[in-house]
């Protein structure tokens, strides 16, 4: 479809002045705008919970909604995933003042709907009832969003720029109505507030959300856009379960037209010079920096190995002492710890900073662990919120517009420590681990700080973090996902490998196979892999932002969604495609992917990441297997640049108290700044 002309000011004039000419009352429900229909509504929305919302059920006349339906249904949709959605959207209706009079003709009703969403009558009522202070009739802000089974929207606010409330109209199959149980809910998580030891106040969104509204045909759900209030996300969209159900996945599709009311624009009664920057400043982005960080979970635990002196470079030694080899064939395959199997990962790391080791744990070992997390399954122990996060069990991190999953640190002194602790407490604090893993990736590592995770299906993720330090340091996870649907799940592994048996997987060796490394088996699109993007190295550029922006975004090639694949975790110098997308195209030669490994087991990926990369674990979907489990570890290295032969070892303590695991100062920041119009029209629930 052809789009009007930028800044046509003199047609949206026209348009504004038709809406108000048009009787718009006639297109709603009869008796809506009566005066006690209207304090009822009032009433409602300011004793709601846990912050103000409103939900109006049989908001249009019926005829035209279906009409609209049925335009609607001549449209294409494209598919769109990023780190924190997975809908399918029009990209030609982001703005229906932006589309000439040809394509306007083809719908109609869904230019009546939209005038009368707009009309000077509808925004009076919803600033009544809402108490937001005048609307804009001008600045008409729609999209229509697609859900089916396995989309999803996480955890956000809405507050962007000038938008002042939010609203949400369904356009579900009115003659199947929408059962609760397929998901697609509006959900809305309270605030908590937490003391800091300083005695300041903070509040921050709760891990869990105490309100969900399913959707309906004709329903208006709609709130009062709140900085660091109005937390809500979209529940997955759930396919059925079995074939027998009785109907298929072609009922269960959340289809709405959503978008937001904007404060009034120049020239529009209520129109307050400066109020639209002055919002800008409030934004959660801001907000919920700095003070709040504090209080997010898991908290840094960065510990230095001992070292004999600064100068010790473990790399310079030849191999294991017979006791440090001892130990290690506790935990590690002793295919792992040859000499020229050590040597060989060495060379692939060098070249390719990122590889994956399958098999990593003795079976033995393996064994116990697999034991271990079945166990924990089968209990189903309900996890704890609170501060105690450094006892033993399991604790949800916090906050959910961040991540969400279940952790352990490592925990008090016990008698007899898990599988999982064992490798937390014993293998990876170890001197003996510190020299592989400093022999493997050639970079003398000085620090660890490890998390055990679980990541619920259906509930949990991490949105993207960067890292911003100058120095690079070495990331790891080890896949122990117990299952038989993605790749290896022997109960044990061959003791004898030779050096060209060494089960690692790269770029290459992916591409030679024809393959995509580690891709699940129970189907595509379950998310629950961990990927590393490149940022976007043009942080000063030139593009504008939208002028309705969005949360938060790294967009997720299609190929992405089937598992991921290993990549030659270079930094490369990307051209600015779209003010802060972090672009990953299918048809450039880079698209930003630098590593992703999948849910599996046993399975160790080790990458080197530089300053400006991203990181995220998807959202696991409620159609997946089996939960994610894995174990995480950050390890600094000493910088060999430094100059008068000093190294950062004395800084890394100091460093890491802001930028460990899931937790940056400049997190939200760089994943936030000047996201682009795709995410836009997604991130309107």
């Amino acid at each position: 479809m052809k789009r009007k002309a930028d800044n046509d000011v003199e047609s949206e004039l026209v348009q504004d002045t038709k809406r108000r000419a048009i009787d718009h009352r006639e297109r709603f429900r009869e008796g809506l705008f009566d005066s006690n229909v209207l304090k009822d509504y009032s009433d409602k929305y300011n004793s709601s919970q846990p912050w103000y919302h409103g939900v109006i059920p049989d908001l249009i006349s019926p005829t035209l909604l279906r009409d609209v339906r049925s335009e609607i249904q001549n449209l294409s949709f494209t598919p769109k995933e990023t780190d924190i959605y997975k809908i399918h959207q029009s990209g030609d209706l982001a703005n229906l003042d932006g589309l000439d009079d040809s394509s306007l003709k083809v719908l109609p009703s869904l230019l009546t709907l939209r005038d009368a969403l707009y009309s000077p009558d509808f925004r009076d009522y919803l600033s009544s009832v809402t108490g937001s202070g005048p609307l804009s009739g001008r600045k008409t802000d729609m999209a229509i969003n697609v859900y089916t089974p396995g989309c999803h929207l996480l955890c956000h606010d809405d507050v962007i720029g000038s938008r002042r409330v939010s609203y949400i109209l369904y356009l579900t199959d009115p003659d199947k109505p929408w059962q609760k149980e397929w998901g697609g809910a509006l959900r809305l998580y309270p605030n908590t507030t937490y003391t800091e030891n300083e005695g300041e106040s903070v509040k921050a969104p709760s891990p869990e959300h105490t309100v969900s509204i399913p959707p309906a045909f004709n329903q208006l759900s709609f709130f009062a856009v709140q900085p660091g209030e109005s937390f809500h996300d979209v529940e997955e969209v759930y396919g059925q379960a079995s074939i027998n159900e009785g109907e298929g996945d072609e009922a269960r599709i959340r289809m709405a037209i959503s978008g937001w009311y904007h404060i009034p624009q120049e020239g529009e009664d209520g129109f307050i010079e400066g109020l639209e920057d002055r919002l800008a400043e409030k934004s959660s982005l801001q907000q919920l920096q700095g003070a709040s960080d504090k209080l997010d979970l898991p908290r840094p635990s960065v510990q230095l190995y001992a070292m004999d002196s600064q100068e010790d470079d473990l790399r310079d030694e030849k191999g294991f002492s017979e006791e440090e080899l001892s130990f290690l064939l506790n935990y590690i395959a002793p295919t792992y710890l040859t000499p020229d199997t050590v040597e060989s990962i060495r060379d692939v790391f060098v070249d390719e900073c990122s590889l994956c080791l399958e098999n990593f744990l003795l079976p033995k070992f393996a064994g116990s662990l697999r034991a271990y997390i079945q166990e924990c399954e089968r209990e189903e122990v309900a996890p704890r919120s609170d501060e105690k996060h450094n006892k033993p069990g399991w604790t949800v991190a916090r906050p959910p517009h961040k991540h969400r999953f279940l952790f352990q640190q490592t925990a008090a002194a016990m008698q007899e420590l898990s599988p999982l602790q064992e490798i937390l407490q014993g293998l990876i604090p170890s001197k003996a681990f510190q020299k592989w893993l400093s022999l493997v990736t050639d970079h003398q590592v000085a620090s660890h700080n490890a998390l055990g995770r679980r990541f619920r299906r259906g509930k949990d993720y991490t949105l993207a973090t960067g890292y911003e330090e100058e120095s690079p340091r070495v990331e790891i996870c080890l896949g122990i996902t117990p299952t038989t649907g993605r790749g290896d799940d022997q109960a044990t592994a061959p003791e004898s490998q030779s050096n060209g048996d060494a089960a690692m997987e790269t770029k290459d060796t992916n591409a030679k196979n024809g393959t995509t490394a580690h891709a699940p088996e129970d189907g595509e699109g379950v998310g629950g892999y961990l990927a590393y993007m490149a940022g976007d190295d043009d942080k000063d550029g030139d593009g504008e932002e939208n002028e309705a922006g969005s949360n938060h975004s790294i967009a997720v090639p299609p190929d992405m969604s089937t598992g991921g694949h290993s990549t030659k975790a270079t930094n490369p110098k990307k051209a600015k495609q779209d003010p802060a997308i972090y672009q990953a195209s299918g048809d450039d030669e880079d698209d930003g992917i630098l590593f992703t490994m999948s849910a599996g087991w046993n399975r160790l990926g080790i990458v080197l990441r530089d300053k400006g990369t991203m990181r995220f674990v998807k959202y696991v979907s409620r159609m997946a297997k089996e939960d994610r489990w894995d174990i995480v570890g950050e390890f600094e290295i000493v910088d060999e640049e430094a100059e008068d032969g000093e190294n950062s070892v004395s800084g890394i303590i100091e460093s890491n108290a802001t930028t460990s695991l899931e937790h940056s100062v400049d997190d939200e920041e760089k994943s936030h700044d000047d996201e682009g119009d795709d995410e836009d029209d997604a991130l309107d629930d």
